[in-house]
């Protein structure tokens, strides 16, 4: 199992390289909601300052929709999702190389989104190893989920308009979740932070359990 999500996680990013499609178009749409926040919300930097951990979040939501789109929409077209399952690769594999190749492109995302805060919104990253947690237990949940509903929306006509409806009320937890544990890492909130982490955690795991279980007849119905 180990292997051949490695060899589906190595694909997927190799054809993510090769496409750029995230680093000319997610990237840059990311980024860009970035900055409108931070020219919409400048006259009054109170507000800018207690929305930064949400606004964060909501920008990598939205990115991580458009990014599970193009993984599974390539796929689709291309009638890879019919080969797969003649390669004799496990759907749990399958699932798990998926979500690690969203993972990888996900915190390459959320790095330059940090660094995009920190200049444009004047974040201080006070307690940087609760923020790696968090954004790690995060970014896990959400390519957990969004590998399950990338797969599901790409057997469906209008599944590209349907993703965001599907996939964003069940990570609702994960933004508060992360949003929460965000504050108390920028110094923010006063009292402990591990905790939302560690929820996070939780969520990531029982999102990953149900997608390797829930995988198998969405691979085969696909």
């Amino acid at each position: 199992m180990i292997r051949g999500a490695a060899l589906m996680a190595g694909k997927d990013l190799r054809l993510e390289w090769r496409s750029k499609v995230g680093i000319s178009q997610v990237l840059p749409f990311a980024v860009l909601v970035v900055l409108l926040f931070a020219f919409a919300l400048d006259p009054d930097r109170g507000v800018l300052e207690r929305a930064t951990s949400g606004l964060f979040w909501v920008v990598v939501l939205f990115s991580a929709v458009l990014t599970v789109q193009r993984s599974f929409a390539v796929e689709a077209e291309d009638g890879v999702l019919d080969a797969l399952r003649l390669t004799g690769l496990s759907p749990a594999a399958v699932y798990l190389g998926k979500v690690a190749a969203l993972v990888v492109q996900l915190l390459v995302l959320e790095a330059v989104l940090a660094l995009a805060v920190a200049v444009f919104y004047d974040t201080t990253f006070r307690g940087w190893p609760l923020v790696v947690g968090v954004t790690f237990a995060a970014t896990l949940g959400i390519a957990g989920a969004g590998a399950v509903y990338g797969a599901l929306a790409a057997r469906l006509r209008s599944g590209n308009t349907l993703l965001p409806l599907l996939l964003l009320p069940l990570l609702a937890p994960v933004l508060i979740s992360a949003t929460r544990g965000f504050e108390v890492g920028f110094g923010r909130e006063a009292g402990p932070g591990w905790p939302w982490a560690a929820l996070l955690g939780i969520f990531a795991v029982v999102y990953l359990t149900l997608g390797a279980a829930l995988f198998r007849p969405l691979l085969e119905d696909t």
